[in-house]
């Protein structure tokens, strides 16, 4: 029986032609501007330009004008991506480039979504010069589940492996790999709270161990290696985990059995995770492996051997694009390093009202945890930031304190603005 009643999904079903992401009336990305999204009352407004110089996003001009809403979010991940490929996702998600489906709808054995994480490979490809000798993967799972699938790939469960832990993710992984081979902790930051990367000539490596394994950059305490150590073992295999600091920076690809990381940090939002691996390695998975976490099943099926994250694999791509725009990984490390120094020369700066645990040596360009010497004011510091548009700045649960993660899509102007804020509440409160 028919009905008169009518709800918000019939009507916009009834008026199809007028809606806002209308092919006859979506303008294009370049040339977007102040489209009134699924008929709201505020109305969005985007000002982008393909013909301007790359930058990053936001300039402390239009913050202190009031013309953009959005925080700044010093979330450590999922975290905050690059405004220009937020808005060009949002100008195609309706119908990308004239396929008449968003991408999210896309069969990803169709040659519209073949094209997506071709483009998505390449261009990745050339942000870090990986050569055609390492396959490049897009699955699932998360960083952790790397660590239960690299020893499954790389070794038997009677082969010894060498960890070097910085941190908990490192220590994490170390724990996982028990279940899968011999793994042995060769130093641990554990002692210190986590604050150094070791003396990588005193490090008493396992010649026979299968590979060497670390965690680049630790999301929690704020350690990087600014340099990679040499795995002295028979097979010279050196294993990364990436997450957080994976393109922020150029790196040797070849220095590495295998590279992997979550994307969440720096190149996309969660759901998908690129692991880089040497062809060499495949092949050689322990009987008991999970199809899922074969290598070499996922390198020979191009990363579509079941349905992969599409969507997240699409917004990675965009990533690329807007890095390799950027001029590369070498203009993304100078913006990195510039962030950090800006924000760890007004901790050093503040005659101990702030302090960064961390060997100034290791300290992260990415995550920057911080204490203020009175721990009582650390809520309010978190509670008043988040007044001014700076979320997240809550330090991790295991830690404690505050943390700024600014990674890529970060602006100078967001570290700015903490800066500033930093320097008015010591002046309240010291």
């Amino acid at each position: 029986m028919a009905t008169t009643t009518s709800s918000p999904h019939s009507l916009f079903l009834q008026n199809r032609n007028s809606h806002p992401l209308n092919k006859n009336n979506l303008a294009s990305f370049t040339n977007l501007k102040k489209i009134n999204f699924f008929n709201t009352k505020r109305a969005i407004s985007v000002t982008c330009s393909a013909a301007s110089a790359p930058t990053q996003d936001r300039t402390a001009a239009q913050i202190q004008s009031g013309q953009e809403d959005r925080v700044f979010n010093f979330a450590a991940g999922p975290a905050n991506l690059p405004e220009k490929v937020l808005l060009k996702a949002q100008s195609e998600l309706y119908n990308w480039r004239g396929s008449g489906m968003s991408v999210m709808e896309m069969s990803h054995r169709g040659k519209e979504f073949k094209s997506i994480i071709e483009k998505a490979e390449s261009d990745l490809r050339a942000l870090l010069n990986i050569p055609q000798e390492y396959s490049v993967l897009f699955l699932q799972g998360g960083a952790t589940t790397q660590f239960a699938a690299v020893p499954l790939n790389l070794c038997t469960p009677n082969d010894p492996v060498d960890y070097i832990v910085t941190g908990s993710w490192g220590d994490k992984a170390f724990k996982e790999a028990q279940k899968f081979c011999n793994p042995q902790v060769i130093w641990s930051g554990k002692a210190e709270k986590y604050t150094k990367i070791p003396n990588f000539d005193a490090l008493e490596q396992n010649p026979d161990a299968k590979y060497l394994h670390i965690c680049a950059n630790e999301t929690i305490h704020g350690v990087e290696f600014k340099e990679y150590p040499s795995a002295k073992n028979s097979t010279g295999i050196l294993v990364a985990d990436m997450s957080s600091n994976f393109c922020s920076k150029p790196v040797d690809v070849t220095r590495f059995g295998v590279i992997y990381a979550g994307a969440q940090k720096n190149v996309g939002p969660s759901g998908v995770t690129i692991v880089i691996v040497r062809k060499d390695l495949l092949g050689n998975a322990q009987d008991k492996t999970p199809v899922m976490l074969d290598y070499k099943i996922h390198d020979e099926n191009n990363s579509l051997y079941n349905t992969p994250p599409c969507y997240c694999i699409y917004m990675c791509g965009l990533v690329f694009e807007y890095l390799l725009e950027l001029g590369g990984l070498n203009e993304v490390e100078k913006m990195n390093r510039k962030k950090a120094e800006l924000l760890n020369n007004v901790i050093d700066g503040s005659n101990g009202f702030y302090r960064c645990p961390v060997e100034k040596s290791v300290r992260s360009f990415m995550n920057v945890p911080f204490t203020l010497e009175k721990s009582d004011l650390e809520a309010e510091f978190v509670k008043e930031a988040a007044k001014e548009k700076m979320v997240q700045l809550k330090g991790h649960r295991s830690v404690g304190g505050m943390r700024a993660s600014i990674y890529n899509a970060m602006p100078l102007a967001g570290v700015e603005k903490l800066v500033a804020f930093m320097k008015d509440f010591q002046a309240k409160h010291a």
